[in-house]
C-alpha cells in the first residue's frame, strides 16, 4: 500500500499531474470517474495567492469527490511560499504539493518553478518552511535538474526528504528539454531504489499507453505513474492502463458515444464552474483530443473553436454522435 501520510492510494496509483490551463476541476472531474488515484490543481502562483488576485485564488476550488487532491503551488521567495502554503491549506485540500519542476521561462527564469534546481540549499530551505508550517502532508514535483550537466536529483531527492516531504514526483527530463525529446527514467530508478530514500517516488513522462505503464513499473521499481498529456481528451487512459496492470487485457477503445458523453459532461462543467465565455474559451483547447482518430473531423472540430453559444456547441457535440457513429477511430 502506497502512503502519503495518512492518504493510502493503493498498490500502484496512477497520478494526474498538474497543468496549467488543463487541470481544472472540470478536466479533473472526468478523471476522477475514469480512475485516477490522485489529482492536482494547476499550479497556483504563491504571489497570485497572497494578492488576493481572482484567478489564483479561483484554482483553490476543491470539491469532495476529487479527493484525495492536493493544491499545487509555486514561487521564488520563501516568505511569499510560507503565506501561500497558510492559504492553500485554508482550502481544505489532504496536502500541499511544491512545483519545483515548471519549465517555462516566466517561471523558471525568476527563480521558480525548475528555476530552482540552480539552487539546492534555496530549495531545501523554502521547503522546509512549508513543511514546518502546515498540518498537511508536503509533497514535491520535479525534474532531474537544470541540464545535462547538473544532473542532481538524488540530491534533490534526499535534501527535500530530510526537510519532511512525505513524496516526490519526478519528471524525467531537465528543464533543458522543456518537454523534448525521450523522458529519462533511469536516474527516477536510482532515486526510488537508493537505500537512503525511504519515501514514496512517482516517475512522469511519456506514460502513453497501457503497455508502456506496465513496461515502466516493472523496469524502474517506481511507486506509481503521474500520467499528464496523454489524459488530455483521453480521461479513458487511467482506467485502460488499470485493468492491463491488474488483468493483462486491454480495454475497448471509447466508442464515439462515450466520446461525446464524456465530453458534454466536462464542457457542461466548464460552463457551470467559468461561466459561458470562459467556459467555452477554455474548451476549445480540449476538442481535438476528444475526437482524435476520427476521419474528416476537422471541419466539425472547426465549427466547435468558433461557436460562442453553449447551446449551439452542445448541439454540434450530440450532432458528432449522431453523425460519426459507424465511422473507424484511428489511433
Amino acid at each position: 500500500m502506497v502512503k502519503i501520510g495518512n492518504i493510502e492510494l493503493g498498490d500502484f496509483p496512477l497520478l494526474l499531474a498538474p497543468m496549467e490551463d488543463v487541470s481544472d476541476p472540470p478536466f479533473r472531474a472526468v478523471c476522477k470517474e475514469a480512475g485516477a488515484d490522485m489529482m492536482y490543481t494547476e499550479f497556483i502562483s504563491s504571489e497570485g495567492l497572497i494578492r488576493d488576485a481572482a484567478k489564483s485564488v479561483k484554482k483553490l476550488d476543491i470539491f469532495e469527490y476529487e479527493r484525495p487532491i492536493g493544491i499545487q503551488i509555486f514561487g521564488d521567495k520563501i516568505e511569499v511560499m510560507r503565506e501561500a502554503a497558510a492559504l492553500a491549506e485554508a482550502a481544505g485540500p489532504d496536502l500541499i504539493d511544491i512545483n519545483y519542476g515548471c519549465p517555462v521561462k516566466k517561471v523558471a527564469c525568476k527563480g521558480a518553478g525548475a528555476g530552482i534546481l540552480r539552487d539546492l540549499p534555496k530549495m531545501q530551505k523554502m521547503t522546509e518552511e512549508i513543511v514546518k508550517n502546515t498540518s498537511l502532508p508536503v509533497t514535491v514535483k520535479t525534474r532531474l535538474g537544470w541540464d545535462d550537466q547538473t544532473i542532481n536529483i538524488h540530491e534533490s531527492a534526499r535534501r527535500l526528504q530530510d526537510v519532511g516531504i512525505q513524496a516526490l514526483t519526478v519528471h524525467g527530463r531537465t528543464r533543458k528539454q522543456m518537454y523534448k525529446g525521450v523522458a529519462d527514467w533511469l536516474p527516477i530508478s536510482e532515486v526510488k531504489n537508493s537505500p537512503d530514500i525511504k519515501i514514496p517516488i512517482f516517475g512522469n513522462g511519456d506514460i502513453d499507453s497501457p503497455e508502456k505503464a506496465l513496461e515502466y513499473k516493472e523496469k524502474y521499481g517506481v511507486d506509481g505513474i503521474m500520467i499528464g498529456r496523454a489524459s488530455i481528451g483521453y480521461p479513458w487512459i487511467f482506467a485502460e492502463i488499470k485493468e492491463f496492470l491488474n488483468t493483462g487485457m486491454k480495454l475497448s477503445p471509447p466508442t464515439i458515444d462515450e466520446r461525446v458523453k464524456i465530453c458534454l459532461k466536462h464542457f457542461d462543467f466548464s460552463i457551470r464552474w467559468k461561466g459561458d465565455k470562459l467556459g467555452v474559451l477554455e474548451m476549445r483547447r480540449h476538442y481535438s483530443q476528444y475526437f482524435k482518430g476520427i476521419p474528416n473531423f476537422k471541419p466539425v472540430r472547426s465549427r466547435l473553436v468558433e461557436l460562442t453559444s453553449p447551446e449551439e456547441i452542445r448541439e454540434t457535440l450530440l450532432e458528432v454522435g449522431e453523425k460519426f457513429a459507424e465511422e473507424p477511430i484511428f489511433a
